[in-house]
């Protein structure tokens, strides 16, 4: 399998290339040059597979060429057998038509372990190989952070380093991060929000006073191999609801757009996905784009979901150019555009490829409590703000007739509830308390850095800090 950048000047690379390169070096992001398809007889034989079954088989044409399809059953069997629950991704009913994708039983509780958890093997596997180093540097508005750090703590051969917006993530994930005490590991709380974090990171893959003194590589959803794993979950809840004999919709709180382009991608190999509802909150910049073709990004307004407090949602990138025809020079150049202006027009095929698969919603804070409340008096279920927002715009995208009510609509429930507690509590009334499996997170001690939101502080001290400068 062969990987080709969005921006169309990086060479082609293979999967152990994109996995340990992150962002290409024109500064597009990577995209398998065709996608593998499964046709529904094939999809109907993977009814009934355990889930590091099933995940091997879901991404071995991606990993063809870098990994055997023993390698890579092994390493899924090493990462997924350690999750809270026994079928990793188990889907729970809310009533007739809708339902929860729960994503939370790794380690750090967050949709992002099923993905990272993977990535940090994978690392460990190819540096391994080649007797490399790395150097991460990653961004999070919130769980990534947590999830990235506890892939690679202690590894001999990566180091990382991760920006969170200082007093823009919660308490619980926040030190998530900062209570991991691993001499490979530094935590950095930058003034600024997210986008700002994730600016400097991608900027810092394009300085060559960076990338000519260290081997970077990327955590963020930028890096494909973190997005093929997420892939595998809509296989899983779609093949429990009827696929391929039956549609399934989703709709999935989104910010950076990685979670509910994987869906994108299942539906490209052959999943019948019916419809991808693309959830944000008032940070809507994904909204307006896909309602209206605006792609024009504001000011960053803090929430109750700070996962979702993003206006530049990078792998939107890659469904711009997949469906504008994978035109990487004009991709180039309109992204050049928007970094200047950060203001875009989509095209008219971009829209209208966009189009045929996602709709879009959006939920306010009023409307996200609303949703808990929904869950916990209708159901019984206990669910964090940024699953709320998913949900809120599931129900409303069903009451609209945008899906038909015969068809199964799945919200991604991204986060334990624990993790948001005191927006959960004003919502329902409720605390919820943190699994036991997190052990005693508010008695350990924290360590990070404060720097200021300029890039040069960024790049300066990774630069003096990083063990293989």
């Amino acid at each position: 399998m062969q990987y080709v950048s969005t921006r169309g000047s990086a060479p082609a690379l293979d999967f152990e290339g994109v996995t340990l390169a992150g962002l290409a070096s024109d500064g597009g992001l990577y995209l398998p040059a065709e996608w593998p398809r499964f046709s529904a007889d094939e999809i109907r034989g993977l009814r009934g597979l355990a889930y590091p079954d099933l995940a091997a088989r879901i991404m071995a044409p991606f990993v063809a060429g870098s990994l055997t399809e023993d390698e890579l059953l092994c390493l899924c069997h090493a990462v997924y057998g350690d999750f809270g629950h026994a079928a990793v991704t188990p889907l729970v009913q809310l009533d007739a038509q809708h339902w929860l994708l729960e994503l939370f039983h790794g380690p750090t509780l967050a949709f992002k372990d099923v993905a990272l958890q993977l990535l940090g093997r994978l690392f460990e596997t190819f540096l391994e190989r080649r007797g490399e180093k790395l150097t991460i540097v990653g961004a999070t508005s919130g769980d990534t952070g947590s999830a990235a750090i506890q892939a690679v703590a202690g590894l001999e051969r990566v180091e990382i380093f991760m920006l969170h917006p200082k007093g823009r993530v919660s308490d619980v994930q926040r030190r998530q991060m900062t209570t991991v005490r691993a001499p490979n590991v530094h935590n950095l709380a930058i003034d600024g929000s997210f986008d700002d974090a994730q600016a400097h990171v991608k900027r810092m893959f394009t300085d060559a006073e960076v990338t000519n003194v260290l081997n970077l590589g990327a955590v963020n959803s930028i890096n494909w191999a973190r997005l093929m794993a997420q892939v595998v979950y809509y296989f899983a809840s779609a093949l429990g609801l009827g696929a391929p004999d039956r549609t399934v919709a989703y709709s999935v709180p989104t910010g950076n757009f990685g979670d509910v382009f994987a869906g994108y991608v299942a539906a490209k190999m052959g999943l019948p996905i019916e419809r991808l509802i693309v959830a944000t909150n008032i940070n809507d910049i994904l909204y307006r784009a896909l309602s209206s073709g605006d792609y024009s990004a504001g000011g960053v307004t803090p929430t109750i979901t700070p996962s979702m407090d993003i206006q530049v949602s990078s792998n939107f990138e890659r469904l711009l150019f997949d469906a504008g025809e994978r035109d990487g020079a004009a991709m180039a150049e309109q992204m050049r555009a928007f970094e200047a202006s950060k203001a875009m027009q989509l095209t008219n095929a971009q829209a209208q490829g966009a189009a045929a698969l996602f709709a879009s919603a959006r939920a306010d804070q009023v409307e996200t409590a609303r949703a808990l409340q929904w869950a916990w008096r209708k159901t019984g279920q206990v669910i964090d703000p940024h699953t709320g927002v998913g949900l809120h715009c599931a129900l409303s995208v069903a009451a609209a007739g945008t899906v038909a009510p015969g068809i199964p609509l799945v919200t991604l429930a991204t986060a334990h509830p624990a993790k948001f507690p005191d927006a959960v509590e004003r919502a329902i009334g409720v605390r919820p308390a943190l699994p036991s499996r997190v052990g005693d997170l508010f008695g350990r001690e924290e360590s990070f850095v404060e720097l200021a939101g300029d890039y040069a502080a960024t790049r300066d001290y990774v630069l003096g800090h990083a063990g293989n400068a």
